[in-house]
């Protein structure tokens, strides 16, 4: 079992890194790439005149997921009731604040909670189009109604937190209905529940291959599985197989929708699942969605390693670091009457 804060941490903590870490190379080809980073391609995070490595709203979205989230086990411990995808929403509003967009009247009781008072998070960071336009409509995406037909990859690449807090089926039935409130084709969003399905079996102790093949399992139940299916085949297949990385990972794609982006990192996570520092070079150096793929694949071997298989000066050196932490430490607790936080996390 890995229900502990060193997974936890290294869950949020190593999917930021992984974030910072594509940041820069997240809209580069290959060669411009390596014409500027070397035959190696960017190797090392990039610090900021903040003197930190900038994360992007793929750490954002993932810590207002894990608010909304924990907003809604206070309602569920509280009122006995409680709708999390709803509260998740909610909770999207606030992050779409923070990217300059004006209170929705309708919603103007949900602008509160410590993560609107930290200042780095109103940073634009070039937040997909997806998110905005679906987040800005009245209506709100389901699975059964979908609010577009989307398939990009915001949905799977803030998904790490369902699967910290709740558990297998249930998480990637959450996660998926998270995801569609923005994403609605299959690939967009059932890409999201495979993930955190993902996290929280290897949270249970099994090992990374094993855990691909349950992932597998449980995605092939639900209807319009079969880009997700193929392509995390195509992974697990590419990754035992010594090809050379630019090639497995131009054959899985370019990571820009959410079959591939979670392919490719469960690509690198397999191939380097001892090392979180080549998987995370790995999952950056390519002419694809440098950012997400790595925040993906740092939110998976920083669970199944633990924080403290991350580089310490990464750990050092990425934005939000401490806020990171406090969110996975709280993500961690078993909530009843007698903890549960109405202050930090309303019911709302």
């Amino acid at each position: 079992m890995k229900r502990d804060q060193n997974s936890f941490r290294g869950c949020l903590v190593g999917g930021a890194i992984g974030d910072a870490l594509g940041a820069p190379v997240e809209f580069m080809q290959l060669d411009e790439i390596i014409s500027q980073y070397g035959p190696d391609g960017i190797q090392d995070l990039v610090i900021s005149s903040s003197g930190k490595a900038l994360i992007t709203d793929d750490t954002q979205m993932t810590l207002f997921t894990a608010e909304g989230i924990l907003r809604s086990e206070t309602r569920r411990v509280t009122k006995g009731i409680c709708h999390p995808p709803s509260v998740v929403f909610h909770a999207y509003q606030r992050w779409l604040l923070t990217q300059g967009y004006p209170r929705v009247t309708e919603y103007e009781w949900v602008y509160d909670g410590w993560l609107l008072d930290i200042e780095a998070l109103h940073a634009c960071r070039a937040p997909g189009v997806s998110c905005l336009t679906a987040l800005r409509r009245e209506d709100h995406g389901t699975m059964e109604d979908p609010i577009n037909t989307s398939r990009g990859c915001g949905g799977v690449m803030r998904s790490a937190p369902v699967g910290l807090f709740y558990r297998r089926e249930e998480a990637f039935q959450l996660a998926a209905e998270m995801a569609a409130l923005t994403h609605g084709h299959p690939s967009g969003f059932l890409s999201a529940g495979a993930l955190a399905y993902l996290i929280d079996a290897l949270i249970e102790g099994f090992d990374l291959e094993t855990v691909v093949t349950k992932t597998l399992m449980i995605l092939k139940k639900y209807e319009g599985h079969e880009k997700c299916t193929k392509k995390l085949e195509l992974a697990e297949k590419l990754s035992k197989m010594g090809s050379f990385d630019d090639e497995a990972i131009a054959l899985l794609g370019g990571g820009w929708v959410g079959e591939e982006a979670l392919a490719i990192a469960v690509y690198c996570a397999l191939k380097y699942q001892h090392d979180f520092r080549k998987a995370l070079q790995t999952a950056v150096n390519h002419s694809g969605d440098s950012d997400s793929i790595g925040a993906i694949t740092g939110n998976i071997l920083g669970v199944y390693l633990g924080l403290s298989a991350i580089p310490v000066e990464w750990i050092e050196q990425v934005e939000l670091k401490d806020v990171l932490i406090q969110v996975a430490d709280d993500l961690l607790i078993d909530y009843d009457e007698s903890n549960v936080d109405r202050k930090r996390y309303p019911g709302y």
